[in-house]
């Protein structure tokens, strides 16, 4: 587990190092990363907003062959690929999955979250839930799993995974070459992880508050 850990909080270090050994093979390596992260249900805890920002900030150094526009095309091809089986595997399989509440991997509050998701902010869902942890990875299942039209998913999906993957590779490739960044990139990680989940919390805090009124 402290391995995991201390790649999460590193992860630039570990792409760098991996870069330097691998070369070309990084961009595989990340793509499989993503689509994992978007693509597999039983994987939904990947890392993927502080793995986008350290690729940016990785690929602006001068040293380190890795091309922004290769970077973002591969992020973006992968997320979205990943979301398009996600979505196939709810459409088809997805009551089965879940006739079984809480199990070891398919956890129902999961779904519950997501569904509400899909109430309050309807197809923008798939947009903004691109930037919630968790729920992302269950966006798309949800939307295969409640039948809604592939095409009108697929449009929603593409404008998400654009803002997505320029907002933190591009940042990370503007501001990861600042020295103070670079000394203190494990609290920027972990900042880039609790600001992502601070509409998750809002909402469940909201939620229990108005569960208490009523």
């Amino acid at each position: 587990m402290d391995f995991f850990i201390d790649i999460f909080l590193h992860i630039d270090q570990y792409l760098i190092t991996f870069i330097q050994e691998y070369h070309e093979w990084t961009y595989p390596l990340l793509f499989s990363i993503v689509f994992c992260e978007t693509g597999l249900v039983v994987l939904p805890f990947l890392p993927g907003d502080s793995l986008l920002f350290a690729s940016g900030a990785v690929a602006s150094l001068s040293e380190i062959p890795l091309e922004l526009d290769r970077l973002m095309l591969t992020f973006s091809t992968a997320a979205m690929l990943g979301d398009s089986c996600n979505y196939i595997i709810g459409h088809y399989f997805g009551k089965k999955l879940f006739t079984k509440l809480d199990s070891k991997i398919f956890k129902q509050n999961y779904i519950e979250k997501t569904h509400y998701f899909f109430y309050k902010y309807g197809k923008k869902t798939i947009i903004i839930a691109r930037f919630i942890p968790v729920i992302r990875t269950f966006t798309p299942f949800v939307a295969g799993m409640g039948n809604m039209n592939y095409y009108t998913f697929l449009i929603y999906d593409f404008i998400g995974t654009i803002i997505w993957v320029s907002l933190f590779c591009i940042t990370g490739y503007f501001f990861g070459n600042i020295p103070f960044v670079q000394q203190n990139f494990e609290m920027l990680v972990i900042g880039i992880v609790l600001i992502s989940l601070c509409p998750a919390f809002i909402e469940y805090i909201r939620i229990k508050n108005k569960q208490t009124t009523i």
